[in-house]
């Protein structure tokens, strides 16, 4: 009887994990037709590794921002160490680059949760709130951008579509703090809010009040806009050298699209998706086929090699072994899709 709910709970992980690898096959196979290895070792041998350097230096920058600003989003429920969260990061993009559908997020909570003593549904909340805020920069770079380069016409409709989304969503998100913000009286003590609001969903509004009313929120904004600032550095240092010597803002679109397909179902490390759409990025531009193909598997490879040993270490320090980290993923992959009976 007890092997029915776990047969349940598999259920739909395995097929988000089908679903994964599936996309990743597809944009590999439609990509790789313009991969040619013999030019690739060619170019390859070519490249200033001066400014591959400094692209991985500002790649592995911007995740050390965004720990900074996951202890500030987090600092209304208890104070965190800034090591303890550059270290949950770095272990959970490790586990992104061996696992399909990027079961960092989970465990990264996890790791800081453990450590810091502070409520697994919060930080996981904090994550998803990371992500709004991810999106509205996006968009909002999006929009700039667009005032600066011709953008082809179904990029401009995609412009609209996630503008108009991020709009609305943003909406619900202030119009909910402002109706607890109201509710509570200015109370924003959560222990108290919730015996005026009970249950799980209520709770988690309530928290979410907590962190967007707190004053830390708003250096959690302005680190929001170093981190795909010192990204797009990244990349444009990464397109210098491979020769692509396009403009500035040419490294920010093509970025906004590698992060929009990205964020879709994917193999370990993004394998595909991001081939696909760094594609996609450069086609704007005019750059050539293969010469974009070819350059997107070099720029995955490179700015996915620190992270190799920057998050095993990370991990190792945790005290997690790879038999441990895969129970850990698959639990709390398991638990994030299992409904919830309880009130």
């Amino acid at each position: 009887m007890s092997d029915i709910p776990q047969r349940e709970n598999a259920a739909p992980s395995k097929i988000l994990r089908l679903l994964g690898w599936g996309l990743a096959l597809i944009c590999l196979v439609w990509v790789l037709r313009y991969f040619h290895i013999v030019r690739f070792l060619r170019e390859m041998s070519e490249v200033d590794w001066k400014w591959v350097l400094l692209g991985m230096s500002f790649d592995v920058l911007s995740y050390g921002i965004q720990a900074l600003r996951w202890k500030f989003l987090l600092s209304p429920f208890g104070k965190v160490r800034l090591s303890r969260s550059i270290r949950a990061v770095y272990a959970g993009l490790f586990t992104n680059l061996i696992f399909p559908l990027r079961p960092g997020e989970f465990l990264r909570g996890y790791l800081l949760s453990n450590a810091e003593g502070i409520s697994l549904g919060r930080v996981l909340g904090s994550v998803g709130v990371e992500r709004l805020v991810d999106l509205v920069v996006a968009t909002a770079s999006l929009a700039v951008v667009s005032l600066f380069v011709d953008l082809p016409r179904r990029f401009q409709r995609a412009a609209d579509t996630l503008g108009i989304v991020t709009l609305i969503l943003v909406t619900i998100l202030v119009l909910l703090i402002l109706y607890l913000e109201i509710k509570l009286g200015g109370n924003a003590e959560p222990t108290v809010a919730r015996h005026r609001l009970p249950g799980k969903v209520m709770g988690a509004l309530v928290d979410l009040h907590s962190m967007g009313t707190a004053p830390s929120f708003y250096a959690a904004v302005f680190t929001s806009l170093l981190i795909p600032f010192c990204q797009v550095l990244g990349l444009w240092a990464m397109m210098r050298s491979y020769g692509l010597h396009l403009p500035f803002l040419a490294s920010v679109v093509v970025l906004l699209v590698i992060n929009l397909g990205v964020s879709l179902p994917n193999a370990p490390a993004n394998v595909g998706s991001y081939q696909l759409f760094c594609v996609l990025g450069l086609s704007v531009f005019d750059v050539e086929k293969t010469t974009a193909t070819n350059f997107s598997v070099f720029a995955l490879l490179a700015l996915s090699f620190p992270f190799v040993f920057l998050g095993f270490a990370a991990l190792v320090r945790s005290g997690l072994s790879f038999r441990s980290m895969r129970e850990k993923v698959t639990g709390l992959s398991r638990q994030s899709l299992k409904p919830s009976t309880q009130n």
